[in-house]
């Protein structure tokens, strides 16, 4: 049996498989070993599978054998292998050492990088996989590379003739399930002459 994965914040008593033997007598369920920490019960009569306490995820996956047991001879009995996976919930959103940063460009630079930007996530898996993106383009002056999340100009820039400070506000998203998480950073701009 390999039951769908479980939410790590699953609560205590959430189902999580049936185990059913085909046997022509009453049978009696019970886990007969590789629960060691005791995260399952199971009915003795149905074979109905449930979480017996919070999960944690560094404990998972869990391979456990479940026993069906002839209820009149304890000697006649079978064993299946039951796989329980838990996934990691998106906890945490991306966040940015810093949630402003000042940084200088001199006029007329051609197209250049001004800074990297990293997040982080205490996220795992994909839910800590981050991608970066410009919440406010500023007339399409400035671009960031989704995945090293380095800012660039697309542009020089003229201080007599354009303004002289950009706010550009740029995202970090997780690839969370079951939501997409943000963080933010506003990159000031100042075009020196």
């Amino acid at each position: 049996y390999h039951p769908a994965p479980l939410s790590e914040k699953s609560p205590t008593d959430t189902f999580v498989v049936e185990v059913k033997a085909l046997y022509k007598l009453p049978v009696s369920y019970s886990i007969a070993a590789g629960d060691e920490k005791g995260y399952f019960i199971i009915h003795p009569s149905n074979g109905v599978v449930r979480t017996s306490k919070n999960l944690k995820l560094e404990d998972f996956p869990v391979n456990f054998k479940v026993r069906a047991t002839d209820s009149s001879n304890a000697a006649i009995f079978n064993e299946v292998e039951v796989k329980v996976e838990v996934i990691d919930e998106n906890d945490f959103p991306p966040v940015f050492p810093s949630s402003l940063l000042e940084e200088r460009l001199p006029e007329h630079s051609p197209a250049t990088q001004i800074v990297q930007l990293t997040a982080q996530d205490n996220d795992t898996g994909r839910n800590g996989f981050l991608t970066y993106g410009i919440l406010n383009g500023q007339g399409l002056k400035f671009r960031i590379n989704e995945t090293t999340g380095i800012l660039y100009s697309t542009a020089p820039f003229d201080y007599e003739e354009e303004p002289t400070e950009y706010q550009v506000v740029v995202y970090a998203e997780d690839d969370g399930i079951p939501e997409k998480k943000r963080g933010y950073c506003t990159v000031v701009i100042k075009i020196t002459d």
